[in-house]
């Protein structure tokens, strides 16, 4: 991994941009280290003083009528923070990807990064696809038409990383431009294309060596397709699961517990097993210390880093090139907002090859050019990275997922398997005429700019994340999570002798090193919770996309004991639904780096409906009587 700017590390802290938790102590997680972090204590302290007396201070909405105007909650967030306005995102969303803004959708449930823009996308399409003037049948959309497609390989993962070669020019293309958007070295990593984050963690698990070094330890406070994909895996070859813990209610990483896991009690033990860490939670935001990596790698643990759940640019923080983990995990999908499709990364680092084992497993992928995609053999396939829909979640998928209505491109099946590509023998004129034209296109992509290297590819939106760096993205991420949680905290039933808060936040509050996700409830004025499904269904009828997940593995201290039973998940025979521990269905957000502020409100302003007593009734009544086929609530 190459050391990045440390110019721009230091800003980190000086600047109030972006937390580095390279410095937060691993027993005391969320304290800095005095001498070396005085200047960021003072800043963090004095973010959350800033947010908490600049908005709403000692005001309370019990109606969602009350609420503030979009122009004058805009004016008061631009007051606090200066900043914000400094960013080119708004720009960029505009010009770049304007079918956000035409569609009038808020698309709160993509975790990743997206490889291209829709201006890119509809660019070249339209420059590339004519339209026959003879042709009665309506041109195809853009989605329908990715600038590649991926097809399975067979071949075992140790294998792939030791003989399988540069692959093809729009592999080994694509490859270095992933690498140098994350950071990360080829003199040090080699890295597959997989199917999706799920065939990422399934692959390592089949090819890690359990039989000699037998644990896996994990660490997530939700639950993960790709997570237990991998457990499952491991426990088949041997593997000892454990999990850390997180403390309830603030869902810190329990600390004293996981130590005791990682540290080895013998000096003898030299490869531990496999530990599995996210720098973040992609669910409800928390974030935690780079040291965690440092002790398991001083302990005899090989360290996988989850950096799906990272932001834009993180890899570019400072703690990241000082901890090299062996493996390395993260996603892209194409085109935010329309495309999901995409591939899953895996990284190995080169020393740690030899570690694994043969594998007969599958979830390797080649990259296919557009031209090619109408010929692959029946076998191969075109498939999404992990975004599935979130209704499916009940079935362990991915949390935090975006769901079909932010989406115009196709949704693949389950468990990595896409919809075969097929034409009827209807369409084949058409597909013949639409291939030539994919053909072209592909050689634009070639011979496009006789400047650029032969090996460059033009992944325009990594370019504009490249562009805006981890500090303005992080400042703008930090800004909006923590204007829309005040927000969130200042709505309150009405008609009560007690205070009844609409919303219940799970994880990190008002936080500068918060990561810019969110899991929340909303509850009626009789204190009973609204199902998150149902909050979904409501929330995609006002053109907003949530996600819901469940958090768990959550550790409940005595003094807490009443509280579990009131908030775990029950089964209709009162017992738990899962054997895994106590855990907590929620509704997600999550924040793109093309997040705006009337996203955030608009999302304030959907919840605050919840405060009128009738409102989901008043719903279910006006489809009713719109005769509009809906999701039954």
């Amino acid at each position: 991994m190459q050391p990045p700017c440390l110019k721009e590390a230091t800003q980190v802290c000086l600047h109030n941009c972006c937390p580095n938790p390279l410095f937060l102590s691993i027993s005391e997680p969320h304290q800095t280290i005095s001498k070396s972090s005085s200047t960021s204590s003072t800043c963090r302290r004095d973010f959350v003083v800033t947010t908490t007396s600049s908005f709403f201070q000692n005001t309370q909405f019990t109606n969602h009528e009350s609420l503030p105007s979009l122009q004058e909650s805009y004016t008061q967030f631009t007051n606090a923070y200066p900043q914000y306005s400094e960013t080119k995102v708004d720009r960029i969303r505009a010009r770049d990807y304007y079918h956000i803004c035409l569609s009038n959708r808020v698309c709160l449930d993509y975790i990743g990064i997206g490889l291209f823009s829709h201006s890119q996308l509809q660019n070249q399409y339209s420059s590339t696809i004519p339209i026959a003037s003879s042709s009665s049948s309506p041109p195809p959309q853009s989605s329908d038409f990715p600038f590649f497609g991926v097809s399975y390989k067979s071949v075992n993962l140790k294998s792939q990383l030791l003989h399988g070669g540069e692959g093809s020019e729009l592999e080994s293309s694509m490859r270095k431009k992933i690498m140098d958007f994350l950071n990360i070295s080829e003199n040090d990593y080699c890295m597959v294309f997989t199917v999706n984050r799920s065939s990422a963690f399934k692959l390592l698990a089949e090819s890690y060596p359990f039989q000699s070094s037998r644990k896996l330890l994990t660490v997530y406070d939700y639950e993960s397709e790709a997570v237990e994909a991998m457990t499952i895996a491991a426990e088949k070859r041997g593997a000892r699961v454990r999990s850390a813990e997180f403390t309830w209610p603030r869902l810190r990483i329990h600390s004293k517990k996981l130590k005791t896991m990682v540290v080895r009690k013998r000096k003898k033990q030299k490869n531990r097993g496999l530990f599995v860490f996210p720098l973040q939670s992609r669910v409800t935001g928390t974030s935690y210390s780079y040291q965690w990596m440092s002790m398991a790698q001083e302990n005899g643990w090989h360290v996988l880093l989850d950096a799906c759940a990272l932001g834009p640019k993180d890899m570019n923080s400072f703690g990241l090139s000082l901890i090299r983990p062996d493996f390395l995990v993260c996603s892209f999908y194409k085109v935010f907002g329309e495309n999901p499709t995409g591939f899953g990364c895996l990284f190995v680092k080169k020393s740690t090859v030899p570690v694994l084992e043969s594998s007969t497993s599958t979830g390797i992928v080649t990259l296919v050019p557009a031209k090619k995609l109408f010929s692959l053999p029946d076998d191969s396939s075109g498939t999404d990275t992990e975004l599935e829909q979130a209704p499916r979640l009940g079935n362990n998928q991915e949390p935090g997922l975006p769901t079909s209505s932010c989406l115009s491109g196709p949704v693949s099946a389950q468990n990595g398997r896409s919809e075969q590509l097929k034409t009827s023998e209807t369409h084949k004129s058409e597909v013949t005429e639409i291939s030539d034209s994919l053909s072209q296109f592909v050689e634009q992509v070639k011979g496009k700019n006789s400047r650029k290297k032969k090996s460059d590819i033009e992944c325009r939106c990594l370019d504009h994340v490249d562009s805006l760096g981890l500090i303005q993205i992080s400042r703008r991420a930090r800004y909006l999570i923590n204007w829309l949680i005040n927000a969130m905290m200042k709505l309150e039933h009405p008609n009560r002798e007690e205070k009844t808060p609409l919303v219940k936040i799970y994880g990190p509050k008002i936080k500068f090193d918060r990561g810019p996700a969110l899991a929340f409830n909303v509850y009626d004025w009789k204190g009973a919770k609204v199902e998150p499904v149902l909050v979904q269904k409501l929330a995609d009828r006002s053109n907003i996309s949530l996600s819901y997940g469940f958090i768990h593995h959550i550790w409940f201290a005595d003094k807490y004991e009443e509280e579990r039973e009131r908030v775990i998940e029950k089964s209709k025979n009162g017992e738990n639904k899962t054997t895994k521990g106590d855990r907590i269905r929620v509704v997600t957000v999550a924040l793109g780096f093309l997040a705006n502020f009337e996203d955030m409100y608009r999302l304030w302003a959907f919840v605050a409906q919840f405060l009128d007593a009738d409102f989901v009734e008043k719903e279910r009544w006006r489809y009713t009587a719109l005769n509009q086929k809906t999701v039954e609530l």
